[in-house]
C-alpha cells in the first residue's frame, strides 16, 4: 500500500491496541505501543533509501528482502529496542506484539496488490503479488480517517472503534478476494477469442468495478485490455522479441533488476544505424496507452552496451534521460 494508507494503520492499530487490558490501563505503554505501531507500519518501506544507490538497485529491492520473513522478525526487535530505551518501564512483551502485528499486517497486505513483495523469503525468492487490491484503496483509506477522527473527539472508546473497523475492512477484504477469484474464473466467458492454454490475469485498479486485464496468450504474447460493466476491451497487444540483443541486455544491471522483478516483462528491439534500442516494458502497467515502467538499453552493433535506464517515465522522459539523439 502507499505510505500515507500504512500511516492511518498505524494509528488504526495503535487504537486497537486497547483491546488489550495490560495496554489500555497503562498510558506509558500506550504511548509506546502508538509510536510502535506507526514505526511498524512505516518500517519495511524504508528500503526507499536503496534509490540513493541507483534505480536498478531500486527496483530489484523495494518490498523484497526488507518484507521477508526474517525482515520482520529484526524490524520488530529494532523498534522495540529503540522504544524501550525510552520508556523503560512499559512492558516489553506487549510492545512487542503490537510491533510484531503492525510490521506483520504491512508485510501481508502489501501482497495483495501488483507490486507485491518477497513476503517467503528465504523459502522463495518469487513476488507475492495477488492482484486484489489496488495500492491506494480510498474505502482502506477513508474507513481508517474516520475511525481516527472518532478515536480523536473521544465518541466511543478506542477497542469498541477499532475492533469494528477490522472488522468491516477483514470483510472488505474478503469480498475484494472472492470478486477477483470470480472474474479470473470469469474472463475466458467474456472473450470470444479464448483459446485453450491461455492465461488471464485481472489487475485492481482505484475503481472497485474497474479492472485492468493481461492474457498471457504465450511465451512471448499478451493481450491488454481491462473489464468495467460486464464488458471485456482488448485496447493493445505486446508481441516480445527474441533477438539475440534482447537476451544479452539481461545481463546489464539495470535489465537485469527489470527482468528479476518482473514476470510479465516483454522486450521490443529497434534497430539504427549505431545498434539497438532495446525496450522492455511490464504490461500489467498500462496508463493512458504507454507502458510507464521500463528498461531500456542502448547497445552498438558489437551488443556493447551505451546507456541504460530502468524506473517509472513518460516516453518524452526517457528520450531526454537517455540522450537517444547523441548516437
Amino acid at each position: 500500500m502507499d505510505t500515507g494508507t500504512h500511516l492511518v494503520i498505524g494509528l488504526g492499530l495503535a487504537g486497537l491496541a486497547h483491546i488489550d487490558p495490560v495496554v489500555a490501563s497503562d498510558s506509558t505503554l500506550a504511548t509506546a505501543v502508538f509510536i510502535g505501531t506507526v514505526l511498524g507500519q512505516q518500517a519495511p518501506d524504508a528500503d526507499t533509501l536503496i534509490r540513493f544507490r541507483g534505480n536498478a538497485a531500486y527496483i530489484k529491492n523495494h518490498r523484497g528482502k526488507s518484507h521477508s520473513l526474517p525482515a520482520v522478525a529484526l524490524w520488530t526487535l529494532l523498534i522495540t529496542g529503540l522504544i524501550s530505551l525510552f520508556f523503560p518501564a512499559a512492558s516489553v512483551a506487549h510492545l512487542m506484539l503490537w510491533v510484531f502485528i503492525a510490521v506483520a499486517l504491512h508485510v501481508f497486505i502489501d501482497c495483495f496488490n501488483t507490486y507485491g513483495t518477497q513476503a517467503a523469503y528465504p523459502l522463495t525468492e518469487k513476488w507475492i503479488s495477488w492482484n486484489i487490491i489496488h495500492i491506494f484503496d480510498p474505502f482502506i483509506f477513508v474507513a481508517h480517517v474516520i475511525a481516527i477522527l472518532f478515536w480523536t473527539f473521544s465518541l466511543t472508546k478506542p477497542e469498541f472503534i477499532f475492533t469494528a473497523l477490522y472488522i468491516i475492512i477483514a470483510g472488505y477484504y474478503l469480498w475484494r478476494t472472492f470478486v477477483h477469484f470470480w472474474l479470473q474464473r470469469s474472463l475466458p466467458k467474456h472473450d470470444p477469442e479464448y483459446k485453450t492454454g491461455e492465461t488471464y490475469y485481472a489487475i485492481p485498479t482505484v475503481k472497485y468495478n474497474a479492472w485492468n486485464v493481461v492474457k498471457r496468450i504465450d511465451s512471448r504474447s499478451y493481450r491488454i485490455g481491462d473489464f468495467s460493466g460486464g464488458t471485456l476491451r482488448w485496447l493493445d497487444q505486446a508481441t516480445c522479441s527474441d533477438h539475440p540483443a534482447a537476451e544479452l541486455s539481461k545481463q546489464s544491471q539495470e535489465i537485469g533488476a527489470f527482468t528479476y522483478f518482473s514476470s510479465f516483462a516483454c522486450a521490443d528491439v529497434k534497430e539504427h544505424k549505431w545498434g539497438y534500442e532495446v525496450r522492455w516494458v511490464d504490461v500489467r502497467y498500462r496508463h493512458r496507452k504507454q507502458y510507464p515502467f521500463v528498461g531500456v538499453i542502448l547497445m552498438n552493433t558489437e551488443y556493447k552496451v551505451l546507456d541504460a535506464y530502468v524506473g517509472w517515465l513518460s516516453d518524452e522522459r526517457l528520450e531526454k534521460r537517455l540522450r537517444m539523439d547523441s548516437y
